[in-house]
């Protein structure tokens, strides 16, 4: 935005003025971001800046790419958490690879179904969501999970030991969901690797430190899980960023035996 303004000699006193502004606050305000651009502001500067219909249309190709990329699960809950889970169903459906990295929770796909419920429960008390839908939303990610079973398609997770230890759920709930695993990581589709505790977290003289949960479709789309909302990064430069990290935590997990050794040592020890 601010390039258009520069290229076409226009101070950010004079776009005020011919934008009908009071003063230039908003300028400088929306130049670095501070304010996000919409749609108007956008097809504005490009009058005000006489850009061409081929730049406009990039422009607004980039701030509708923005525009998605950020959503607060009070926005995407507003209409209960059956809507939530329905709205990502055709990407689960579609994708080939999907590479998935957890550090603090068992991802949906994996989960049983009581693991789910307690998931979905405390999400509803965190976000204020006012409908009760839960059991519905448990249902739609329940029948989700068929997609592990396709035969076109793999699905690799990455898991935090850490993630098997943590007692957010009754210890029969937490003992079934690590049988599960247990099973699950044998099915032909699926490939579960567990970072140990104990891990040397180096990889080529890199410090690996672990992240946020994020899941990678394909190699076209990032999702990102935050604590008040989700990004989705689409660009392919910071895709790229996303694989390289990736790769990274792959090269310090155990799959295999050594993977179902570590989730049977934690399910036994809850019967210690």
């Amino acid at each position: 935005m601010r390039e258009l303004r520069v290229a076409a000699g226009i101070s950010g006193v004079e776009f005020a003025r011919r934008a009908g502004w009071r003063d230039s606050s908003n300028v400088s305000k929306i130049e670095r971001g501070v304010r996000p651009a919409s749609v108007e502001h956008v097809r504005l500067w490009c009058a005000i800046c006489g850009a061409s219909e081929q730049r406009l249309n990039e422009l607004l190709a980039e701030q509708a790419a923005v525009e998605r990329m950020w959503v607060t699960y009070r926005q995407l809950n507003r209409g209960g958490l059956k809507g939530a889970q329905e709205s990502v169903r055709d990407r689960y459906e579609r994708v080939k690879l999907m590479r998935v990295y957890c550090a603090h929770v068992i991802p949906g796909l994996l989960q049983t179904r009581a693991y789910t419920t307690a998931a979905l429960e405390s999400i509803r008390v965190e976000q204020h969501v006012e409908v009760d839908d839960v059991a519905e939303a448990v249902a739609e990610r329940m029948d989700r999970q068929r997609v592990l079973r396709r035969p076109d398609a793999r699905f690799v997770f990455v898991l935090e030991e850490q993630v098997l230890h943590h007692r957010v759920v009754p210890a029969e709930v937490h003992a079934e969901q690590l049988e599960h695993l247990l099973a699950v990581a044998r099915w032909p589709s699926v490939s579960l690797g567990i970072i140990p505790l104990d891990a040397g977290r180096t990889v080529d003289g890199h410090r690996v430190w672990p992240e946020h949960t994020f899941v990678i479709s394909d190699a076209e789309l990032v999702t990102v899980e935050l604590v008040s909302g989700f990004l989705s990064v689409s660009q392919p430069a910071e895709i790229a960023d996303y694989l390289a990290v990736w790769k990274r935590l792959m090269a310090l997990a155990v799959t295999g035996e050594k993977a179902r050794r570590i989730i049977t040592s934690v399910r036994e020890a809850l019967d210690a």
